[in-house]
């Protein structure tokens, strides 16, 4: 299953084992809902409000990382971005709990919001079409690999040493940044001349409404990633809250070995789902990973208050996350042209933050002022809406971009 990674370029190996090692200390973002509620006793119509308004923020934040990652050099605003990042949580780890603290973690998080694009947009360029897929799987192998253990530590570190988890995370990052900026020297992009290639050309005169209004089935696919971004979140801010409200201080510990089972099961099926179903459609994975998350929520409300079915509700929305990533970066960079994959990556980053934003808004209201029932009925009515828009989307895709259907499809 892992020889499929060979043969890639030396640079994507080591942007992968950066991203293993920053993910080892990231403790603090998957224990953001319950610092804000149980540290700083914030209620949920509270935290889904300021989740809502870090999501405003990072709007002209993904719109700028856009544009620096097609200006200018990926690799330095990778490395800029992760030394603001660095200096941010070391000052958390040295400074009493409090809303500049929050401050702090709010810059880190727009730090390493800015910089995906570039990230993103470097390893299509340093990659083959016919390689994408393989290479983002690779990537996000690695970082979930990185995640398997650190979710966990962060659950034991949460009571009483916090300040430790801000610490490692900003050791971590650093660690990072100097691989990436002694051992990341080629960043030329890869010539194709294939048919496949074709929508890829480079058209550096043109603004990016132009693409867009010649393929405007890529604002179709924005809008289904930023509904599916505002479904997927709420394992992050629902979950949690749900886990809190019925096992009290231990939902935070029974959270943090759920969300490292998921890193497990990405580290497991990750190989095998690239490998298994390689000739699925982009369209076709999509639609399959927004099943799969829906049903891995479902798994969880039936048994809640019973601690094992958790694992198996976090092992079935894993595959859906799976699907969802094998198809998301491969199927921008397929169709768009290399000049402008920053500018959409941007593009979708905002997408799915004003969505999101709304969802969180939506969702939270509902817990805090209704029943977690409503709130929960809002999460399977939005994703009825994304499966219809995915089905959608596949009909659509193989119409205007018939190339990419040929041969192996």
């Amino acid at each position: 299953m892992f020889s499929q990674y060979r043969g890639l370029r030396k640079e994507i190996y080591v942007l992968c084992f950066g991203r293993i090692v920053t993910n080892l200390g990231a403790m603090v973002w998957p224990m953001l809902t319950m610092i804000l509620n149980q540290k700083m006793g914030m209620g949920a119509g509270t935290i889904s409000l300021v989740m809502a308004l870090v999501s405003g923020i990072m709007l002209p934040v993904n719109v700028l990382g856009g544009r620096l990652a097609d200006h200018y050099n990926k690799k330095n605003v990778i490395v800029i971005c992760d030394l603001i990042s660095i200096i941010s949580y070391l000052v958390c780890a040295f400074l009493p709990l409090s809303s500049a603290s929050l401050g702090m973690i709010l810059i880190a998080a727009l730090c390493q919001t800015m910089e995906w694009p570039s990230y993103n947009a470097l390893i299509a360029d340093i990659t083959r079409t016919a390689d994408r897929e393989r290479a983002y799987s690779l990537m996000y192998l690695g970082g979930n690999l990185g995640l398997i253990l650190s979710p966990t530590i962060a659950g034991m570190l949460f009571a009483h040493y916090l300040w430790l988890s801000f610490l490692i995370s900003g050791i971590s990052i650093a660690c990072s940044t100097v691989l990436i900026f002694l051992m990341v020297r080629d960043i030329r992009v890869e010539k194709e001349d294939s048919e496949t290639a074709i929508y890829q050309a480079g058209r550096e005169t043109d603004s990016l409404r132009q693409i867009l209004f010649e393929r405007p089935i890529l604002l179709l696919f924005v809008l289904i990633y930023g509904l599916y971004s505002g479904i997927y979140q709420q394992a992050n801010v629902l979950m949690p809250l749900e886990l809190g409200r019925i096992h009290g201080e231990a939902g935070a510990l029974i959270y943090g070995s759920v969300f490292s089972v998921n890193c497990i099961i990405v580290v497991i099926f990750t190989p095998l789902i690239t490998r298994w179903f390689h000739r699925f459609t982009e369209p076709q994975k999509m639609l399959v990973g927004d099943g799969l998350i829906l049903i891995g929520f479902a798994v969880f409300l039936v048994f809640l208050g019973h601690i094992p079915p958790y694992y198996v509700s976090m092992t079935i929305f894993t595959w859906g996350e799976i699907f969802m990533m094998l198809a998301d970066s491969p199927y921008t960079s397929a169709r768009i042209p290399a000049s402008h994959r920053g500018r959409i990556n941007g593009l979708n980053a905002v997408a799915q933050a004003i969505l999101t934003a709304g969802c969180q808004l939506l969702i939270g209201q509902l817990y805090e002022r209704h029943s977690p029932l409503m709130a929960w009925a809002s999460v399977y009515a939005i994703g009825a809406v994304l499966i219809a828009l995915t089905i959608l989307l596949g009909i659509r895709d193989k119409k205007v971009f018939p190339k990419l259907y040929e041969g192996n499809r």
